[in-house]
């Protein structure tokens, strides 16, 4: 089973960053494809686009300023099923292309993902929102929203929240 296409681009409003894709992700060729996944119906909710997107359309949020990536390129079932080195090695390639394409806000999809990206030990606290002092590229705003996915036990209404703060971000003037 192949990884899905990262969709990038210079100068985007936000980055999402995933974990990894899931299986039926990678089956069907798109991102946040998996039933119960609840990434586009939380885009929409919070007024980050102005329609509900489908899973198929992934390529064109690039025109609204937003790309998508994940930390490991590897499908998987779940996250756990991924290496150490490979998310190791995911992380440093995710600091490259942060650094190459430059957003306004990197939103990584889980605490999880946040810590790897910054090579944070298992001990740190991570909250959701906005991070107060950005770890890896200080210029850029680092953003935690709780995982889209299914099979989180977050409610709907708590995962909203978070998204409605990152909206709220990109209305910041000083942004």
């Amino acid at each position: 089973m192949n990884g899905l296409p990262d969709y990038l681009d210079r100068n985007l409003k936000i980055i999402f960053v995933g974990y990894n894709p899931g299986e039926r992700s990678a089956l069907l060729g798109h991102h946040f494809a998996g039933r119960g996944n609840q990434f586009w119906r939380l885009l929409h909710d919070a007024g980050l686009t102005k329609r509900l997107y489908q899973p198929e359309e992934d390529d064109q949020l690039l025109a609204d300023g937003y790309g998508l990536t994940n930390l490991v390129v590897r499908p998987s079932k779940s996250s756990s099923d991924l290496s150490a080195e490979e998310m190791r090695a995911g992380a440093a390639e995710l600091r490259q292309r942060v650094e190459q394409y430059q957003p306004m806000v990197v939103c990584f999809l889980g605490k999880e993902v946040y810590r790897k990206y910054a090579g944070l030990t298992p001990r740190v606290v991570v909250e959701y929102g906005l991070v107060k002092t950005a770890t890896v590229f200080p210029a850029m705003k680092e953003f935690v929203a709780p995982n889209p996915s299914g099979r989180s036990t977050i409610p709907y209404r708590e995962k909203l929240a978070v998204f409605c703060q990152l909206r709220k971000l990109l209305e910041m003037p000083t942004l």
